[in-house]
């Protein structure tokens, strides 16, 4: 639920609009030749007496919406008769246009080779696009945002089934919405007023959100997604990046490869001569649009544009998206972005309920060059939700809004904070959150993860688990978690109990405690499925007997400085038990160590510039940056410090990086790299993530063995890509799949002390890596939407017992 929020948000932050008063006027037809019937493209449909207007698409279809106060369509095209339509204001209503052909007598015209007129424009476009490009300007402006998200597809048969019965008063916010002509029930708006500053060189871009107002919400970290600086569709970008598609735009300097360009007409648009351009793909499959621009003669600038995806794009969950900028003079050569908007249908299939997102961004008050003011350069993030934004009163906002919401708008507000009243709808949000957030809430407590409740392994044969937390009716500032295991093959109880409380929650600052006596698996990747996962007992590979009990206490201090800046210093006090399989036995002999004691105490600092996230009341997640995140940790035991057997200092460093390569899709990299200063047994060595079950494991080595290799100096690199189909695509047939390519490679080395090979006698197959481990895989993604397939192939270290050399691994997942 949290990472469909802040998609949401991420796409549809607004900026300012200046509409006029009154409803909407929604508007959706086809248009057709009178004589043939035919559909015709292309056909200029404007609203009279506004600049608002658009193209018919390849099927003559087109679609308008406008808050303007008009009554009438003009329609026309080259060689036919233009026609005014009367249209009702305020309402949705779909219309049939015939068009008849005009009998025009022409010269005779000689036709030669060449360059169309249309690429030429094209030709101009990019050359004088750093010039044009609003990201190369330096400016401040002011601007208001406005989000609505809506449940689409609301039929009559759902209105009238008695489990709504309760819900009865929101029927009456059914609307239709003119680009695909489906129902819909808004769900969610917001609105928010803020301060944008930006400088191209040197690069800075800072946000003041002063205002922000959200139906059902009333959460700083999300307020932050309502402000302009998340907006991300640039029409002077060469790949306008959404959901991990880089999508070629219509004004690409490669853009003549991908698409085809039609001159359709010119025109005067604020006294300045301007061109129409249409433009549609070259090929089938490829992440292009469809639509039409308007650009000026003089400057190359474009005026106003609308792009649409394109038919048959590899992109999940998305059925429809819509993009339309128009630009204001500010000078005579410059032009700059006065309103965006963007619209996107997500949808399963074209039949089932889904949701429509709106986004409008607008400019006012835009100063080119201007001094930004030293409190705005001084802020350490580049965006700030004023104190007091979320608590503005409505008469604030009827003075600050540059036009007066639609009745149907306003009371959507009023709407849903009853639907939030409702118990029907308390109860539908308690099981909707049990199975996306693995808890069911029962007052003051919320049972589970449920998917821990059972499970096996060789140590304890079957594995039962009871556990839960409290629920936020219990506290937002303090929250107690507990859980009680028993395994029937070992016999024995596990436990464990923790708190966490927080001083701050923004910038966050926390504190929490720990106790559990539980078996682990150690030298496994922090993301794995967890041992006591259900799906683990099943996609297992090997037999689970490397299980070692654990007795474990840990307190921890966290800070955040600002975002993406934090600290968080650990205290952790560790007791390792042997087993039969895996032993403490001295090198030099004697009795087996009973137990091996560690305390340690770790200082974490983690950066990463610009993330965006999602927080509760008291968990956070991270939504990434386009930046790298870095992740440094200093660890430090004494030997006799609260029983710690050893003495040695711990580094590691960690490095990922998530980025776009377009065309050819986007990659992850990752650098892991670490060293021990001191003698430790093997159980403190870094014990390499290996991954014993079906399943992949992107933080792991797939195709190593748990308790295979150990180091106490190590670097692994890891890069796995994501081609988004750019090899399938072009194939008919497996294109209509829309599978996609992905590729890893992982690359390990490290080594191990002569003193630390001598404490204790290594388990069965556990050795060094200072020959490099490496594997490599290729798979299929997005199969059915979720599914994941990898092959892959182990390339050294082969002659190690008990491994496969190559294997195949599932992996679940939702991607765009």
């Amino acid at each position: 639920m949290e990472r469909l929020l802040s998609v949401i948000f991420i796409v549809f932050a607004t900026t300012n609009l200046a509409f006029s008063q009154g409803q909407i006027t929604k508007v959706r037809g086809k248009v057709f030749d009178a004589q043939t019937n035919e559909p015709l493209p292309f056909v200029n449909v404007t609203f009279k007496n506004t600049t608002q207007g658009t193209i018919t698409s390849e099927k003559g279809e087109f679609f308008l919406e406008s808050r303007a106060a008009t009554d009438t369509l003009l329609v026309s095209f080259v060689g036919y008769k233009s026609v005014a339509i009367k249209v009702k204001k305020g309402v949705y209503q779909e219309i049939s246009v015939n068009l008849e052909p005009e009998a025009i007598e022409l010269d005779a015209v000689v036709v030669k080779p060449g360059e169309s007129q249309a690429n030429r424009i094209i030709r101009n476009i990019i050359k004088y696009k750093d010039r044009n490009n609003p990201a190369n300007f330096t400016y401040s402006c002011k601007s208001y945002n406005k989000i609505q998200v809506d449940i689409n597809n609301i039929e009559e048969d759902i209105k009238k089934r008695k489990v709504l019965n309760q819900f009865q008063f929101i029927w009456d916010y059914v609307d239709t919405n003119a680009v695909t002509g489906k129902t819909y029930l808004p769900i969610f708006i917001t609105e928010s007023l803020s301060d944008y500053y930006y400088s191209a060189n040197p690069k800075m871009e800072k946000e003041i959100i002063r205002a922000t107002k959200m139906s059902g919400v009333n959460n700083e970290s999300v307020a932050q997604f309502t402000g302009k600086i998340y907006q991300s569709v640039n029409i002077y970008d060469n790949y306008i990046n959404i959901f991990d598609q880089g999508l070629v735009s219509p004004i690409s300097n490669s853009g003549l490869l991908f698409y085809k360009y039609i001159l359709l007409d010119s025109m005067h648009i604020d006294n300045r001569w301007c061109y129409q351009i249409s433009f549609r793909p070259r090929r089938k499959m490829e992440p292009t649009f469809t639509g039409d621009f308007w650009v000026n003669d003089s400057t190359w600038a474009i005026v106003k544009a609308q792009i649409r995806l394109s038919d048959m794009v590899n992109m999940n969950f998305v059925n429809d998206m819509v993009a339309t900028a128009e630009f204001m003079p500010l000078n005579d050569t410059l032009w700059f972005p006065k309103q965006m908007t963007l619209f996107v249908d997500f949808n399963l299939t074209d039949k089932t309920t889904g949701f429509f997102g709106h986004k409008t961004i607008s400019y006012s008050d835009v100063k080119l060059n201007a001094e930004f003011p030293k409190e705005v350069t001084d802020l350490p993030t580049n965006l700030k939700v004023e104190e007091g934004a979320l608590n503005q009163e409505e008469e604030f906002w009827a003075q600050a809004r540059p036009f007066e919401l639609t009745p149907r708008e306003a009371n959507i507000y009023q709407m849903v904070d009853s639907v939030q009243q409702v118990p029907m709808y308390k109860t539908f949000i308690d099981i909707i959150n049990m199975f996306v957030n693995y808890y069911y809430v029962v007052g003051y407590w919320e049972i589970g993860p449920y998917y821990q409740t059972y499970s096996f392994n060789e140590i304890e044969g079957n594995r039962f688990k009871v556990s839960g937390r409290t629920s936020n009716k219990f506290s937002k500032r303090v929250m107690f978690d507990a859980f009680v295991a028993y395994g029937d093959k070992d016999e024995r109880f596990k436990w464990g109990v923790g708190a966490l409380y927080m001083i701050s929650k923004n910038p966050r600052e926390a504190v929490g405690v720990s106790y559990k006596s539980d078996i682990e698996q150690l030298g496994q990747s922090p993301y794995a499925l967890t041992e006591d996962n259900i799906l683990t007992s099943f996609l297992r590979r090997n037999p689970n007997y490397k299980l070692t009990l654990v007795k474990d206490f840990t307190a921890y201090y966290e800070k955040e400085w600002f975002v993406g800046l934090s600290n968080k210093v650990t205290f952790s006090h560790r007791i390792i038990f042997p087993t039969e399989f895996i032993p403490f036995t001295p090198v030099s002999g004697g009795s087996s160590l009973k137990s091996i004691t560690n305390a340690t105490l770790t200082l974490n600092t983690r950066w990463i510039k610009d993330e965006r996230f999602v927080s509760g009341e008291f968990e956070k997640v991270s939504l990434g940056s386009n930046w790298p995140e870095v992740n440094f940790n200093i660890t430090r035991s004494i030997k006799g410090f609260a029983g710690s057997d050893y003495d040695f200092w711990k580094l590691h460093l960690n490095y990922y990086h998530k980025f776009n390569l377009n065309p050819i899709g986007y990659a992850r990299f990752i650098v892991d790299a670490g060293k021990i200063f001191g003698k430790v047994p093997y159980p403190l060595l870094q014990l390499h993530e290996g991954n014993e079950t079906y399943a992949f494991d992107r933080y792991a080595f797939n195709m190593m063995n748990y308790y295979e290799f150990a180091s106490n100096q190590y670097v692994s690199l890891y890069y796995e890509h994501h081609f988004q189909g750019f090899f399938l695509n072009h194939f008919p047939l497996l294109r209509r799949l829309k599978w996609r390519e992905v590729a890893t490679a992982k690359y390990l080395i490290g080594s191990i002390s002569n003193e630390n090979m001598q404490m204790l006698q290594f388990p069965a197959g556990l050795g060094e890596v200072s020959k490099p481990y490496m594997e490599v895989s290729v798979g299929l993604e997005n199969i059915f939407k979720v599914v994941r397939v990898d092959a892959l192939w182990r390339l050294t270290h082969l002659d190690n017992p008990n491994i496969e050399p190559f294997g195949v691994r599932v992996g679940l997942q939702i991607i765009f």
